[in-house]
């Protein structure tokens, strides 16, 4: 009896395994279905063979321990879908789900029905919609969550500040809006910048690095810029209120203003004086109420004052004009009255700089810049090197037309480039509508930023960093994205006590470790523009300085990759990777990485780097060869 009894009892084992194998094979083919683009993917998810093999998986894209199906890391594969997760509620041992850079557009999948996961990675798909606020209920064991770089909406789910073992949230490059939660202080790691969240953050994130909440212009408070009086009690106003209270409150300053300007015409040493005052004054203010109401239509209001009240005095509009023409065949088009005159848009605003749109009446749009750091020479030395700089002509940089010297400040008056900057092509394209830019759009750009670095190097032989502030945000596109380069060679005229401040190559490792610029410095900042382009990733995420000399850049992240997962964790997706370009982009991102070497003796040297990214192809030529 004894024998039978336990051969009786092993073959009833052997059942219950058999059947329990049969069920999690019904449960992953279920979920398999659900799915699109899974015919190579996942080609191999069938009943030949059990998805498991003890640790090892039989099945790509399952992650398998003794026997049991704990994760599922489908990555890269093109996939698409309503995920059923129902399918697969009921497999006892799921720990991790990773649908990274796929192309999943629904709304969100329910992962709540999972109540053990440890992790969730879905970044770098097309998720969007609002995340119901309960959706991380009883969810207690998750400890990471990768939503970054979808297009949710709506506020960041409140049931996220409740998990009591979170350590890693990212929640970037989305459309969240409304304020951030007061989540736990056991994050490690945070961020949610780019989206359209406001208010002030929370005190027990203060400490986290401002990078994390960068591109959302509605928070503040540390570790941001503090809360204005203003803003927080704005918040309860009704929109109409608060726009009607700014539009009355900018017609009286216009008021002011002008009556100022009108004043002051009275001399000639006060129009002289008085004029570029004028300019920054009206903008300043239209800046500071710009900065704290964000009302469009307020500019609008105080553009039509400025016109009414300065019509009576264009005929003295030649003897007021002060401003210093670097390009004759523009130098008859207008003067600093018709600038006072013009309607005026703010484009950015930093602490050592403002731009502004300027809409002529009877001539073209312009851009000021009005810089306020710029005592490095004296009058004789600023006029000649503006003289240089006028004489610089190369479709690949952005002209300088005049300026107005002042000593206090600056004015530079240049061409109007509609199409917007790199920085906003590559990061910000969601929220104007635009697409973002192909394989073939970011090559064709950075070609034609090594040919204006060329230039600049060629006929400015005498500066030890002719470019200087080479940087996404100082790139224009024009129509046909042909890349435009802006605030060339100033580094001789900025004050040197708060160039570090301002410049990007003062963020390089040979000043940050030795003190020194050199030749090859505008090299490292080319470098690190092309990983910019070809990652998708702001360089600013990475500047977590903790000493001098000891700064992480782009650059070092890249290279901490290994080679055989750039293609999966390095290159920006929407560039649409395929075996016929992925070569070309490994070469390119080679050179970015040579071209940021710390060693500057090891650094690719200006020419050199020149020559080797006009020779990338938009495609891999050997490979269409060999396929052939």
């Amino acid at each position: 009896m004894a024998p039978s009894f336990f051969i009786t009892f092993f073959f009833s084992i052997n059942l219950i395994n058999i059947a329990y194998c049969i069920s999690d094979i019904d449960s992953l083919l279920k979920f398999k279905n659900s799915l699109q683009n899974t015919d190579v993917a996942l080609s191999s998810w069938n009943t030949s063979m059990p998805p498991c093999n003890a640790d090892n998986a039989n099945w790509a894209g399952v992650l398998c321990y003794k026997g049991h199906v704990w994760g599922f890391k489908l990555e890269n594969m093109n996939l698409k879908g309503n995920i059923d997760i129902d399918s697969i509620k009921d497999l006892p041992y799921i720990r991790t789900i990773s649908l990274m850079n796929n192309q999943f557009d629904t709304t969100w999948p329910g992962l709540n029905k999972l109540t053990g996961l440890k992790n969730i990675y879905l970044s770098n798909n097309k998720f969007s919609g609002e995340i119901p606020a309960e959706a991380f209920q009883a969810m207690q064991w998750l400890k990471k969550i990768y939503l970054d770089n979808n297009q949710f909406t709506g506020p960041i789910p409140t049931s996220l500040a409740s998990l009591p073992r979170l350590i890693s949230l990212r929640l970037d490059g989305n459309k969240f809006t409304g304020p951030v939660p007061e989540f736990r202080e056991t994050l490690k790691s945070f961020s949610v910048a780019n989206n359209q969240l406001e208010g002030e953050i929370p005190a027990n994130l203060s400490k986290i690095p401002a990078s994390s909440f960068s591109g959302n212009e509605k928070l503040c408070g540390a570790p941001l810029g503090a809360c204005s009086s203003n803003k927080k009690s704005s918040i309860n106003l009704s929109r109409i209120v608060v726009v009607v209270l700014v539009s009355l409150a900018l017609l009286v300053i216009a008021a002011v203003i002008l009556y100022v300007l009108v004043k002051r015409r009275k001399t000639k040493q006060q129009e002289e004086l008085g004029e570029g005052a004028g300019v920054a004054a009206n903008t300043s203010n239209r800046d500071n109420n710009n900065q704290k109401k964000g009302s469009s239509s307020n500019n609008n209001t105080d553009e039509g004052s400025v016109r009414s009240r300065t019509s009576s005095n264009t005929s003295s509009r030649k003897g007021d004009s002060k401003l210093s023409f670097v390009r004759e065949e523009v130098s008859a088009q207008f003067d600093l009255q018709d600038l006072l005159r013009a309607a005026a848009e703010i484009l950015g605003s930093g602490c050592h700089s403002s731009s502004y749109k300027a809409a002529l009446l009877t001539g073209p749009t312009v851009v000021v810049k009005r810089y306020k750091q710029m005592n490095n020479v004296n009058r004789p030395e600023f006029q000649e090197h503006m003289r240089r700089l006028g004489r610089l002509n190369h479709p690949n940089l952005l002209p300088l037309v005049a300026y107005y010297y002042k000593r206090d400040e600056k004015l530079f008056i240049t061409d109007f480039v509609p199409n917007g900057s790199l920085a906003v092509r590559l990061h910000g394209y969601h929220s104007i509508g635009q697409e973002s830019l192909d394989w073939p759009s970011r090559l064709k750009i950075v070609k034609g930023v090594a040919k204006g670095i060329e230039y600049l190097y060629k006929e400015l032989p005498n500066l030890i960093a002719p470019h200087g502030h080479l940087k996404s945000s100082n790139v224009l596109l024009n129509e046909s994205l042909e890349p435009i380069l802006t605030d060339y060679g100033l580094v001789p005229v900025i004050n040197q006590d708060v160039a570090h401040e301002i410049m990007v190559i003062y963020a390089s490792p040979e000043y940050l470790q030795h003190g020194r610029i050199t030749k090859k410095t505008d090299v490292w900042s080319l470098g690190i523009l092309i990983l910019e382009i070809l990652t998708g990733k702001l360089p600013a995420n990475f500047l977590q300085q903790s000493g001098k000399g000891s700064e992480l850049s782009l650059a070092n992240w890249v290279d901490s990759v290994v080679p055989e997962e750039w293609s999966s964790e390095v290159f920006d997706k929407d560039m649409e990777l395929t075996s016929n370009n992925e070569g070309e982009m490994v070469k390119l991102l080679k050179i970015a990485l040579e071209c940021c070497d710390m060693d500057i003796d090891k650094r690719l040297d200006l020419k050199e780097a020149g020559e080797r990214i006009q020779e990338i192809q938009e495609n891999n030529h050997e490979d269409d060869l060999n396929s052939s």
